[in-house]
């Protein structure tokens, strides 16, 4: 049997009300160590809001963040994936929409997330040991001789 979405995912997820302020989302971003948080209504995902939308969609064109919801910004209608999906699908459906995240949905409430560094770290599982080159790394560029 392939390997399912449950088993590579983050679990739990990080949420905003919809009328949260970009500087609270930014701060629950912080706080969470993570880049990204969902915004949520009664368990319903209204969007995905990253650090970058923050700052290309909002902080870059003069908007005030302690004004600006975090709903006015994100990424509406996200493409999600359910937890028993196969590994393979998660993947493909970033390719396809060029997402590095994935929130997973079961029953209409969001579970978790994975991420394209959960599907890397899985397949290097996967793959086995030695599928990552554990050799020494070349000269850094710009490092000097050794001395």
């Amino acid at each position: 049997m392939a390997d399912v979405v449950r088993e590579v995912m983050t679990p739990g997820v990080v949420a905003v009300r919809p009328d949260a302020s970009l500087v609270e989302a930014a701060q629950l971003m912080r706080a969470q160590g993570t880049g990204d948080v969902l915004v949520a209504d009664a368990g319903r995902i209204l969007g995905v809001l990253t650090d970058r939308d923050i700052t290309l969609c909002a902080v870059a064109d003069g908007a005030d963040p302690l004004t600006v919801s975090a709903h006015a910004v994100c990424t509406p209608d996200p493409v999600a994936i359910g937890p028993d999906e196969v590994v393979s699908v998660a993947a493909e459906l970033m390719r396809e929409h060029a997402l590095r995240r994935l929130p997973v949905v079961e029953n209409g409430r969001a579970v978790g997330m994975v991420s394209l560094g959960d599907l890397t770290l899985h397949r290097s599982h996967a793959d086995g040991p030695g599928a990552v080159s554990g050799g020494s790394p070349g000269p850094q560029a710009g490092a000097g001789p050794a001395g």
